[in-house]
């Protein structure tokens, strides 16, 4: 861990090589038992397709490492060998999937770029969200043929992991990484960064004393500067509990590149409060200007229909999280989910590719994660 308070840092581009993607098997206290089996298959299959662009590693807690193993092996049985070997199962004590949220973010030593360091913002539940359905439903418990002690509890022991969990990755990959300990508590989820010193997140995530109480904004913009390198804040209000996220930049509003935006346009199926939110992001984007003092190209990106993602478990979210803006870049590509809406998929796609002529774009197929609160970018953090 650094000891010099003072030490900046800088945030490279997402778009920036990436020597591997973090991945996370889930571990059952962290999501809906009627959900988990479709959960573990939704994140082997995009391991499988980040495996094609670079090596992933997949941490999973020991004791199930041989149900990962397995399913590695029959959901990949056509995959080339020399594609499944990019796949790293590592043993970690971990649960959640958002590792976006629970590990830690890379950024390099402003003095000297070769130097790597990450920040650890010491995941807290989202601001202290101990109680959420999305951990255990007993009424799921009860619709799955599940006993009070037939499904773990995610306990102070298993949440005591989630914090540590972004230490751990560090300590798992050993010297070379300087490990920066955060004054300020957010979740990489949070925030999006445009690589150039322009940050992008909702006052309601951020900015709250869930997270950082007794802080003033101008006290955690002074450590995002110095711990990411940001030169201009891009702040849009979001709505502290609406979801528990607290409304997360990264299914909203998203770089493409520099100077270029994405906004996650709701369903017109959706409820009020996600059009008013959306039109808020867009006149705060639409008047805003990056740290080079551009003016920000705003494109819209539809939801699907959410009657064609939603499903039935008790405690899930009640407007599944399917936003399209929840895109992952990886090496020489871009993986964005599917959601079974086929036209909203297709157009998705084709603005996507459009936006995007150099990379690759694929699509994963997925429903249980939007149904618990995310999508790709939440489940994936890159290792630069």
């Amino acid at each position: 861990m650094t000891s010099n308070p003072g030490k900046k840092y800088i945030h490279l581009p997402e778009t920036t090589p990436h020597l591997a993607t973090i991945l996370s098997y889930p571990s059952r206290p962290s999501t809906f038992p009627r959900l988990y089996p479709q959960t573990c298959n939704e994140i082997i299959d995009l391991a499988s397709t980040i495996s094609a662009f670079e090596p992933v590693r997949l941490h999973a807690r020991p004791e199930d490492i041989p149900a990962a193993t397995a399913l590695l092996s029959t959901r990949l049985p056509r995959i080339p060998g020399a594609v499944k070997e990019r796949i790293s199962l590592v043993p970690a004590p971990t649960n959640h999937i958002w590792v976006r949220d629970t590990g830690p973010v890379y950024v390099r030593d402003a003095e000297d770029v070769s130097r790597r360091a990450a920040v650890d913002f010491r995941f807290c539940e989202w601001g202290q969200k101990y109680q959420e359905a999305i951990y255990n439903s007993t009424e799921d418990k009860v619709g799955a043929g599940l006993g009070g002690d037939d499904w773990p509890v995610l306990d102070a022991e298993r949440r005591r992991e989630n914090t540590e969990f972004a230490a751990k990755v560090l300590e798992l990959e050993g010297a070379g990484v300087e490990r920066v300990e955060s004054r300020v508590r957010l979740e990489g989820g949070g925030i999006d960064m445009d690589g150039e010193g322009t940050l992008m997140a909702a006052e309601s995530s951020v900015l709250v004393d869930s997270r950082n109480e007794g802080m003033s904004r101008e006290a955690v913009e002074e450590e995002l500067r110095r711990l990411l390198g940001v030169e201009r804040f891009i702040w849009v209000p979001g709505r502290e509990g609406l979801d528990i996220t607290d409304c997360h930049i990264d299914a909203e509003a998203r770089f493409v590149r520099p100077g270029v935006v994405v906004v996650c346009k709701p369903h017109v199926d959706c409820e009020a409060v996600f059009w008013d939110i959306y039109r808020e992001i867009r006149a705060v984007l639409d008047q805003a200007t990056d740290a080079r003092g551009r003016r920000l190209q705003v494109f819209d990106v539809e939801e699907p229909d959410p009657k064609l993602v939603k499903g039935d478990v008790p405690g899930e979210e009640d407007m599944p999280a399917a936003s399209y803006v929840n895109f992952y870049f990886t090496n020489g590509g871009l993986v964005m989910p599917a959601f079974g809406d086929a036209e909203a998929d297709r157009k998705a796609f084709e603005l996507m590719q459009k936006l995007l002529p150099e990379r690759e774009v694929r699509q994963v197929a997925v429903n249980a994660l939007p149904r618990t609160g995310g999508v790709l970018h939440c489940t994936t953090q890159q290792v630069l």
